[in-house]
């Protein structure tokens, strides 16, 4: 897969983890596993650029005696889900059309 195109599906992935609940990098990896791997050295700079895009908050909170980050969608990162949606529906007609005319020619 093309890396632009794999890194929005990666932000994306990441936003749409954060919609049910705050989570941290190790979680948020185990949460999106079977859909996409990823190591946390391509994680934490994809958080990085969420969170100065302000689609996501940080904020840090004890557990177990040290502080853990916790990563928080936010309304602008909801928005970016919501468009890239509407933007999917668009592209997937695309494909439907590419594919049909390429297996008719098969």
């Amino acid at each position: 897969m093309k890396t632009q195109l794999k890194k929005g599906f990666l932000d994306v992935c990441i936003l749409a983890a954060l919609i049910e609940e705050d989570s941290y990098g190790y979680k948020l990896i185990q949460d999106t596993k079977d859909i996409v791997e990823m190591s946390e050295s391509t994680l934490y700079p994809i958080l990085r650029r969420l969170e100065t895009a302000k689609y996501l908050t940080s904020y840090k909170k004890e557990y177990n005696g040290r502080l853990r980050k916790y990563y928080k969608i936010t309304k602008a990162g909801i928005n970016y889900l919501k468009d890239f949606l509407d933007e999917w529906e668009h592209i997937d007609k695309l494909f439907r059309f590419v594919k049909e005319k390429f297996y008719e020619e098969a």
